[in-house]
C-alpha cells in the first residue's frame, strides 16, 4: 500500500461512508464518467451488488408469500385426506410439500447471500471512495499548480502593465515638450513636417478648472 493509500485509509477510519453511487453529488465529480475506466468499473461493481441485494430482498418476500399460500392450502387438504383418502389429493399434498421444501431451500440460500451483502457493498463502496479520493487529490494538485501559475502570470502582467503605463505617460510628456518646442520654431506646419499621427497637445489630459 502506497503512502497516499495509507493516508486515505487513515482518513476513512471510523467514518460512515454513504453509498457513493446513490449520491447525486458524487456524480458531479465525474461529468463524463466513461472517461474514467477505473472509477466506472468500481461504480458498476457497487451498483451490481446493490441491484443483487434488492433482487434478493424482493424474491425473498415473494417466496415467503408463496410459501405462506402453500401452507394455507395444504392444511385443509391434509385434513380432507385423513377423512377421505384420495390419490389425486395425495399427489397435490406431495406437490405442495415439495414446493414448500424448495421454498425453504431458496430462502435459506438467499438468507446466506443477504447476510454477506452488507460487507461486500461496504468493501466495494470503500474501494470506490479510495479511487475517488485519489482522483480528487490528483486533480486538485494539478489545479493548484495551474492556479499558482496563472496567479503569477496575472501578477507579472499587472507589473508589466503598470510599467508600460508609466513609460507611456513619460513618452507622452516628452512628446508634448518636443512638440511645443518645435511648434515655437516652425509653427503649425510641424505636424506635417514630421508626419506625426496625432497632435501631442490635443492628446494631453484636458483641464477641468
Amino acid at each position: 500500500m502506497s503512502k497516499k493509500d495509507e493516508l486515505y485509509e487513515k482518513a476513512l477510519m471510523g467514518k460512515k461512508i454513504p453509498v457513493l453511487t446513490l449520491d447525486n453529488k458524487w456524480y458531479k465529480l465525474f461529468p463524463n464518467l466513461n472517461e474514467h475506466p477505473k472509477i466506472l468499473n468500481l461504480a458498476r461493481n457497487l451498483n451490481d451488488l446493490l441491484k443483487r441485494q434488492g433482487k434478493l430482498n424482493t424474491e425473498t418476500k415473494d417466496i415467503k408469500n408463496i410459501k405462506k399460500h402453500l401452507m394455507q392450502e395444504i392444511v385443509p387438504m391434509v385434513d380432507e385426506l385423513e377423512q377421505n383418502p384420495d390419490k389425486t389429493l395425495e399427489k397435490k399434498i406431495e406437490d405442495h410439500k415439495r414446493l414448500i421444501e424448495e421454498s425453504n431451500e431458496r430462502l435459506e440460500s438467499y438468507q446466506d447471500e443477504l447476510m454477506e451483502m452488507p460487507a461486500l457493498i461496504e468493501q466495494a463502496n470503500r474501494e470506490l471512495m479510495l479511487a475517488t479520493m485519489e482522483y480528487c487529490y490528483e486533480n486538485m494538485a494539478d489545479n493548484t499548480d495551474e492556479i499558482l501559475r496563472i496567479t503569477q502570470w496575472v501578477k507579472d502582467i499587472r507589473e508589466e502593465l503598470k510599467n508600460n503605463l508609466v513609460k507611456k505617460q513619460e513618452m507622452e510628456i516628452y512628446n508634448r515638450q518636443m512638440y511645443a518646442y518645435m511648434h515655437d520654431i516652425f509653427g503649425a506646419d510641424v505636424i506635417e513636417m514630421f508626419d506625426m499621427k496625432y497632435n501631442p497637445l490635443e492628446q494631453a489630459p484636458k483641464r477641468t478648472d
